[in-house]
């Protein structure tokens, strides 16, 4: 039986159907466009359901965040997954037991990283990871502290170097498509370029991966590179309409919420009102830099995806979320959250949606 979304009880997460197989044929056309595999980052949506469409559309592997998310895709027959995060030490003795169930591939960029997996016995795929720009982690591609650790990988009894990986996480910092394709550029030479001098030391490197959704809406050429590996693609949200590597239209995730309280300033079209999505329904990431202020966004007309241009959220706490706009009590909305990624992971499913009808239900797994 397919329910209204109009009978939903709010706060509610809905998944718009149509627009995420859209999204999921576009970036598998964008890589075998490009001649490179996709492996998707689901810690976007942590879904069996969505990562079952991305496979049915090409994708080769997973990658993920957490070994928690590792262990519930693999215990759901994904067996080819990327932990894309720096190696935790204290937590090889649970590498070593995935790696016996499945394909497991780990990160490193120090040689602490390196004598833990050793001391663990670990036999595992290991992939260097490449700072391009972003310096959150990384090693320097022009440096020779890359180098040391693929030797070491390469002579090691255990562990099998395999790969380069980078991430232009400073692709976030773009404004409306400006500088997309220049840092997607430096992201490509960078991996490209380290696994150029890995292959000359005389070391081989099968796998040379890159990945964020903004860069992977700009990138022009991926020479060199043979997998990305970009995650919010799938939803998208208001961050990425900003800086240029989607639209409204192209959003998929949205929170249904209901107005509990109205505060209209007498003789004006001003006010406030208060819904009943807060923190814990769209978290608090204050969303892109460099445009108005906003802790989410109100749709005017969500099937004409237009946005309202005087209604938006202002401020969260727990449960509540405070608006511009003094809106009538009992009036639903339909917010387009800052981060995706962030807004469904404080939901355990998704609402999904057909039209105006709830067609099934999803869970989101987002243990840790």
């Amino acid at each position: 039986m397919v329910v209204s979304v109009r009978e939903l009880p709010t706060p509610a997460l809905l998944l718009d159907l149509d627009v995420l197989e859209e999204n999921i044929a576009r970036q598998a056309s964008r890589a075998r466009r490009f001649g490179v595999s996709l492996r998707p980052h689901i810690k976007t949506h942590k879904c069996i359901e969505v990562a079952r469409l991305q496979r049915s559309a090409g994708a080769r592997g997973i990658t993920v965040s957490t070994l928690a998310e590792a262990r519930v895709f693999a215990d759901h027959g994904f067996d080819d997954i990327l932990w894309a995060f720096p190696l935790i030490p204290s937590r090889v003795g649970e590498v070593r037991e995935l790696a016996e169930r499945i394909r497991l591939t780990v990160v490193v960029d120090s040689p602490a990283a390196i004598d833990a997996l050793e001391a663990a016995g670990a036999e595992v795929a290991v992939w260097i990871k490449v700072d391009c720009g972003y310096h959150r982690a990384g090693v320097d591609p022009a440096g020779d502290e890359g180098l040391r650790l693929g030797e070491r990988l390469a002579a090691s009894r255990s562990l099998r170097l395999e790969g380069v990986l980078t991430h232009a996480g400073h692709a976030y910092e773009c404004r409306g498509g400006g500088g997309l394709q220049e840092i997607a550029e430096e992201e490509r030479a960078a991996v490209a370029g380290f696994a150029r001098r890995l292959r000359d030391e005389g070391m081989a490197v099968d796998h040379v991966s890159v990945g964020s959704t903004p860069t992977m809406s700009a990138v022009t050429d991926l020479t060199g590179v043979t997998e990305m590996r970009p995650g919010n693609y799938t939803f998208h949200d208001y961050t990425q309409t900003v800086i240029g590597s989607a639209g409204v239209a192209d959003c998929a995730l949205t929170v249904l919420s209901t107005v509990v309280s109205s505060r209209p300033v007498t003789g004006t079209s001003e006010g406030w009102s208060v819904v009943d999505a807060g923190g814990l329904s769209l978290s608090k990431d204050s969303g892109p830099t460099g445009c108005a202020p906003t802790m989410g966004r109100i749709y005017a007309d969500y099937d004409a995806a237009r946005l309202d241009e005087h209604r938006m959220l202002t401020s969260l706490s727990q449960e509540h979320g405070v608006t511009t706009g003094a809106m009538a009590v009992g009036e639903r909305v339909r917010i387009l959250p800052n981060h995706s990624c962030m807004a469904a992971a404080c939901f355990d499913r998704y609402h999904v949606v057909r039209g105006g009808g709830v067609v099934d239900l999803w869970p989101i797994h987002r243990q840790r």
